[in-house]
């Protein structure tokens, strides 16, 4: 177990490559709408939800209260819940079993992305371990990268105001490093699909409703292309 634990470490380098400006930039921007620094941190320690913890600042700092912030970041995960059946599917011979809940805290998107393209490379005792690492190695670069921003990111973007700017574009250069690494193939139809329901709510309404809506779709697209290639197996 330790040493597949080491290993999901090792393979969580690229992830924490990413997330530490990403984290660094929600640091940043939690201090500058009004948190400190120790919320920032708890946030991130608690939440572990990217996109959705820009969201809840935002949110927080445009007064809003429980009924409008509870709703809109569970709507946001909303897709943790079929990543989770994926997952499940792939440490259905795991043990102890009791390690399976435990996991589902750590499944974020790219950790998902990760997981999905290696678990079924791995004998099945291996991996809980690896997953665990996986998620460990994230987990702690996204708290070490909240931490930085909160702590340093005034004074940095200060210096170099070019900085706050070239941080918008990590989090599309992380999804779209780890959508490369997952393969596009056979998956065109819910790219497709997710891209254009995101446009489409765009156009109609606020971001933070359309981008989980084509992530939702996306998700939708690629499960129903699945079941309709297993049918056509099994004929």
């Amino acid at each position: 177990m330790t040493r597949q634990v080491l290993r999901g470490l090792g393979d969580s380098l690229a992830i924490a490559a990413g997330y530490v400006p990403v984290a660094f930039s929600f640091g940043l921007a939690a201090v500058q709408m009004g948190l400190g620094a120790p919320w920032a941190v708890a946030i991130s320690a608690i939440v572990f939800a990217g996109a959705s913890q820009f969201v809840l600042v935002s949110l927080l700092a445009a007064g809003g209260g429980p009924l409008t912030v509870v709703p809109t970041i569970w709507l946001l995960n909303a897709r943790h819940l079929l990543y989770g059946r994926v997952v499940a599917e792939q440490l259905a011979q795991a043990r102890p079993a009791r390690v399976r809940p435990a996991l589902a805290f750590g499944l974020t998107d790219e950790v998902f992305a990760c997981a999905a393209a290696r678990l079924p490379t791995l004998a099945p005792a291996q991996r809980a371990g690896w997953l665990a690492g996986l998620q460990a190695g994230a987990y702690g670069a996204w708290i070490a990268g909240t931490w930085l921003g909160a702590e340093t990111g005034a004074q940095l973007v200060d210096r170099i105001p070019l900085l706050q700017e070239a941080l918008q574009f990590v989090l599309p250069a992380l999804f779209l490093s780890l959508l490369l690494q997952m393969g596009v193939h056979g998956r065109g139809r819910a790219l497709w699909g997710a891209a254009g329901v995101t446009l489409l709510g765009l156009a109609l309404g606020p971001a933070h409703v359309a981008i989980p809506a084509g992530m939702l779709a996306g998700a939708a697209l690629q499960l129903l292309q699945a079941h309709v290639d297993e049918d056509g197996d099994d004929d």
